[in-house]
C-alpha cells in the first residue's frame, strides 16, 4: 500500500475560517440591501437628472421650463415662446417621453411635496429649495438642492 504523506484539499480549520468570514460579511451586508431604499435611490437620481435636464433645456432653447410636483412625480413643461413664463407645452424628455417626468415606485415619494418652480432662459430658478426623497414615509438622507443664485442642482 502506498500512502501519501499529504492529501490534497482543505483542512477543517480552513473551512471553519471561511464560513466565519462569510457569516461576518452576511451580517454586515444583508441589512444594506433593502429593495425599497434601492428604489428610492433610483428615484432620487432620476429626479436629479430631470432637474438638470430642465435647466439645460431652458438655457439651450432660451425659454422658460416649468417643474411641477406631486408627492410621487415631477413633470416638465416648456413655454411656447421666449419671454413667456406660462408653460403650456409638454417638454419631450431625453428618451422621447412626453412629457418629461419621473415617477416614484411603491413606497417612495418626496418627504414633503416640493414647491412648483421654473427655470428662466438663463437657467436661474424662480425659487431655490431643498427637498428629500422618502422611503416608506421616512427620510433616508437623499436630498436634492436647487440653488436660488445659480440654479445649480445638487
Amino acid at each position: 500500500m502506498n500512502f501519501r504523506a499529504r492529501s490534497h484539499g482543505f483542512t477543517l480549520i480552513e473551512l471553519i475560517m471561511v464560513l466565519m468570514l462569510l457569516g461576518v460579511l452576511a451580517v454586515v451586508l444583508v441589512p444594506r440591501i433593502n429593495p425599497q431604499e434601492f428604489g428610492a435611490r433610483g428615484f432620487h437620481d432620476e429626479t436629479l437628472a430631470l432637474m438638470r435636464y430642465a435647466q439645460k433645456t431652458a438655457i439651450a432653447q432660451r425659454r422658460t421650463v416649468c417643474v411641477a410636483f406631486t408627492p410621487g412625480t415631477a413633470t416638465l413643461n416648456i413655454a411656447a415662446a421666449s419671454a413667456i413664463n406660462n408653460c403650456t407645452v409638454a417638454l419631450v424628455g431625453p428618451r422621447g417621453e412626453t412629457p418629461a417626468s419621473v415617477t416614484a415606485g411603491n413606497g417612495t415619494s418626496y418627504l414633503a411635496t416640493p414647491v412648483d418652480f421654473f427655470f428662466n432662459a438663463l437657467g436661474q430658478p424662480s425659487v431655490g429649495q431643498t427637498f428629500q426623497v422618502a422611503s416608506g414615509g421616512a427620510a433616508i438622507g437623499l436630498t436634492i438642492t436647487v440653488w436660488a443664485e445659480t440654479g445649480y442642482v445638487q
